[in-house]
């Protein structure tokens, strides 16, 4: 019997590095797009990069936000051209930001704006805080 335990523990041991060298998933990679024109055709380039990310590398493989301020608010809006398409977004979770200093500064509410969107104090300063996390920074 005490052989047979020794064998069992040095094939134990020698499986142990092949275990450890088993894969790790790979970390989501995440990426924050800015929009900062009032021009549907970028909000939908935006909307299209989104997509386009996320069917390249996996929904569940990336994180992504869109932030909207200055003159590209107006994408997040509840009567903006693209709401159906943020509708879309929202459901394949993608993160919609709009900035609450170019909200204050243009006398928006909440409720002028798109249903589901998120908010943050300063739109600028969260892209910069994503780029200090690593986040990739596309401005479509």
């Amino acid at each position: 019997m005490n052989r047979r335990k020794a064998l069992v523990l040095v094939g134990s041991l020698l499986a142990f590095p092949a275990l450890a060298q088993q894969k790790k998933p790979p970390a989501k990679q995440r990426v924050v797009f800015q929009v900062s024109d009032n021009d549907p055709a970028k909000w939908t380039l935006a909307l299209n990069n989104a997509k386009n990310v996320q069917v390249d590398l996996g929904k569940e493989n990336v994180q992504i936000e869109i932030v909207a301020y200055g003159p590209g608010l107006a994408m997040l809006k509840a009567e903006s051209s693209v709401a159906a398409r943020l509708a879309g977004a929202l459901d394949e979770n993608v993160g919609l930001i709009a900035c609450e200093n170019t909200m204050r500064n243009t006398k928006v509410t909440k409720d002028d704006m798109y249903a589901g969107i998120a908010y943050v104090d300063a739109g600028v300063t969260h892209i910069m805080k994503r780029q200090r996390e690593g986040w990739a920074y596309i401005r479509p």
